[in-house]
């Protein structure tokens, strides 16, 4: 749960695990994202450790890191997922995931999609509309198939983090409003093809207090009471994701305790529970190693020009979020504060700002904490290809996503007939 552990320092060189950073830039370039599959490991066990003697199922969040060796070492794990588009499905499925452990959310699920999933088998749909859920009804009729549901409450609770990562407000566009919730159960109860699991409840993302995860869950057990004495039975709880990691001085509740405080809730209810970590899982497992290509100044400001982007790591751009950087090689350059910015055209291209790095053109550096939103939020924007992805295996190197070359970026494309 601290920050990234597997990043030390060896003979004044940084290491990830047993391979030094620059033998990494040395064979795959940079921006090169790397992962640590022990830490990987580690904390999906850590997080499982306080659920052995309970029915439970931990579907890691796709979306916080979909590369296919990730999936795949949690899927041998036992892993679920929580998806949120068929793309999602249909990358778990091709990873080894078991359709079976496949919960579905998200808030504009197609025709098309529903229909992937069903016909995969999947656990669970999580429904955030009343639309739809009848959506879901039609087309598990033309099916001729019941589609297992949840509800997904809003439960309003304030989960205390960035606006842009908070989901259980009224204001926020996931769920259904816990007032209406009884009633679209009751609605799904009557319908011929819908067959009801459980309730789901997600309050945001990089969430380190425990009493939003309290609060939210007291609010659905208050409703699942409400649905007993209205003859629906649940078979899951799910209680969604949404615990933070430490990125600078954050104190994020450790697994044991949020475990803990969580199964005290729901003593003796007989229902299986279901987590959907996803930041927690991955997010201090991977960083981002780029290179300082130049050295800026101006009256005002030194600014540290990187070759890594807001195209490779959006978080800083979108939320101001903050990454420690750590320089690869140590040296006696004099400590300056930089804004550590990208090449992109942009204002908003910057990694961090104020920072007081020991810097020359040319150093390697390592931005820590990108395990989770990082890749899976790149883009092509000015037609930079995405960074290569390896994983860290102590002395051993796989190269896990081959860096995009130009070629790859416009082979979809086509030129007008002349």
């Amino acid at each position: 749960m601290g920050q990234t552990s597997f990043i030390h320092t060896g003979q004044g060189v940084l290491f990830a695990e047993g391979v030094s950073l620059e033998a990494i830039a040395n064979q795959f370039g940079t921006p090169t994202y790397i992962y640590s599959k022990n830490t990987l490991i580690q904390t999906f066990e850590s997080f499982k450790k306080g659920l052995i003697k309970t029915d439970h199922l931990i579907c890691f969040a796709v979306k916080a890191n979909s590369n296919i060796a990730i999936l795949n070492l949690f899927a041998g794990l036992g892993a679920g997922f929580d998806i949120v588009s068929g793309g999602e499905l249909e990358r778990v499925i091709y990873a080894g995931g078991n359709p079976q452990k496949i919960v579905f959310s998200g808030v504009g699920k197609t025709e098309s999609e529903i229909e992937a999933a069903l016909k995969a088998n999947i656990l669970c749909f999580n429904v955030e509309s009343r639309s739809e859920l009848l959506r879901i009804q039609e087309v598990a009729e033309k099916m001729n198939i019941k589609a297992p549901i949840s509800i997904r409450v809003n439960p309003d609770v304030d989960a205390k983090t960035h606006p842009y990562i908070s989901t259980g407000l009224k204001d926020n566009k996931f769920g259904v409003d816990f007032n209406q919730a009884l009633s679209i159960y009751l609605a799904a109860k009557g319908m011929s093809h819908i067959d009801i699991k459980g309730i789901d409840c997600h309050i945001g993302s990089q969430i380190t207090e425990l009493k939003p995860f309290v609060d939210a869950l007291d609010r659905v057990l208050s409703l699942v009471d409400q649905l007993k004495k209205n003859n629906i039975q649940l078979s899951h709880i799910d209680i969604g994701g949404g615990i933070g990691i430490c990125y600078q001085d954050e104190s994020p509740p450790d697994f044991e305790i949020y475990i803990k405080e969580i199964l005290n809730k729901i003593k003796g209810l007989n229902v299986k529970i279901i987590f959907e970590p996803g930041r927690a899982l991955v997010g201090n497992a991977g960083v981002l190693l780029s290179k300082v290509e130049y050295l800026k100044q101006n009256d005002i400001k030194h600014f540290a020009i990187i070759d890594a982007a807001m195209n490779d790591l959006m978080r800083p751009t979108l939320y101001d979020a903050y990454h420690e950087i750590k320089v690869v090689r140590e040296h006696d350059t004099k400590s300056q504060s930089f804004d550590v910015v990208g090449p992109v055209c942009e204002s908003g291209d910057f990694i961090a700002k104020n920072r007081s790095l020991k810097l020359k053109e040319n150093d390697l550096i390592c931005i820590m904490s990108a395990g989770a939103y990082g890749m899976s939020m790149s883009s092509n924007y000015n037609s930079r290809g995405r960074a290569a992805e390896v994983m860290v295996d102590q002395d051993q190197l796989y190269e896990i996503r081959t860096r995009e070359k130009s070629s790859d970026l416009f082979k979809l494309e086509k030129k007008l007939p002349l």
